[in-house]
């Protein structure tokens, strides 16, 4: 697989570029160039840590749309394998292909997983619509989540969005609605639900399914009301200060975890989960058993209502 750097990787791409033709050299002349290779290895990890060490928040939001970062349903494959059984249809309209939901085994645990899925080329991010879901996808999500409560499975829901659908169809059939259901009937679930962001967190397209007992977020996401550009086009008309803007809207999950809107950050591989997404699954899995170990222990009624207060106690400020 061809890595994609953005504009702040491109120090690590000359490198590797280096890298590259030193190893050919040496295997075209039958020449010993280990020391040199090794000397640029030695380069790369220092210009990695040097540069994934000072983000800015514009470059986490970067990260977060990286095209070969995983996606929902990587994680859930690679932390489940063949006993993932995907359910479909919101038993209304239709099947909504930008959430994807259905019933997984971890560790032979059962939960009730439910996802943003984007598309990893042309073709399946136009049948994914980039991960923006329309109503259907949202009642569909709330559909999943009755089921697990019936049977008392645990939930966890990925979040992946640039937002909700905007089109005029889904404006029709109650896209508002839709979205602020599920978080009335999120709030009264009776059994543990835990959300991750795992690439972008937009808007009430997110919080769509982000109303949980503990939520957290991957190491390089955003999670907001808006996204830098589009809030840089009300107030300027111009996507020119969207660097300016993430910066002042405090979306990175440090400044998540400061304001105690989530419960923890997930650590990412170095350089981010699309380097290492074998490693990037074993952290965000080992963090989905802990905090279900955490949670079971609570009865359905301190479930209810530990939700209730984590959500009701946001914006909260002594004077």
């Amino acid at each position: 697989m061809v890595m994609e750097y953005l504009e702040f990787e491109q120090p690590i791409k000359e490198l590797q570029e280096q890298l590259k033709s030193c190893q050919l050299i040496g295997e075209g002349n039958g020449v010993d160039v280990k020391q040199a290779c090794k000397q640029i290895e030695l380069a790369i990890e220092e210009a990695k840590n040097r540069i994934y060490s000072n983000l800015t928040p514009w470059q986490k939001v970067q990260l977060s749309r990286h095209p070969s970062r995983p996606y929902s349903l990587d994680y859930i494959y690679d932390m489940g394998g063949n006993s993932f059984l995907e359910l479909h249809g919101d038993r209304n309209f239709g099947d909504d292909k930008a959430m994807i939901g259905g019933m997984v085994k971890i560790d032979n645990i059962p939960f009730m997983v439910i996802g943003q899925q984007k598309g990893k080329n042309t073709k399946e991010r136009q049948y994914r619509r980039f991960g923006m879901s329309n109503p259907e996808g949202y009642r569909k999500a709330l559909r999943l989540m009755k089921l697990a409560e019936k049977f008392k499975m645990p939930i966890v829901t990925l979040i992946d969005t640039p937002g909700a659908y905007p089109g005029l169809e889904a404006e029709e059939r109650g896209q508002g609605e839709a979205i602020a259901r599920n978080i009335y009937e999120m709030m009264k679930l009776e059994v543990p639900v835990i959300c991750i962001v795992i690439g972008e967190g937009a808007s009430g397209g997110a919080l769509g399914i982000g109303v949980g007992n503990h939520v957290f977020m991957m190491e390089n996401t955003w999670y907001s009301v808006i996204s830098p550009e589009n809030c840089s086009a009300i107030l300027w008309r111009s996507w020119d200060y969207k660097e300016q803007v993430a910066e002042k809207m405090k979306m990175t999950p440090n400044d998540m975890l400061e304001l105690k809107i989530i419960d923890g950050i997930i650590k990412e591989p170095l350089g981010g989960a699309h380097y290492d997404p074998e490693k990037a699954s074993q952290n965000l899995k080992a963090q989905i058993l802990k905090s279900y170990h955490e949670l079971k222990k609570l009865s359905p009624e301190q479930l209810k209502k530990q939700r209730q207060e984590k959500f009701l106690a946001m914006g909260e400020f002594a004077g």
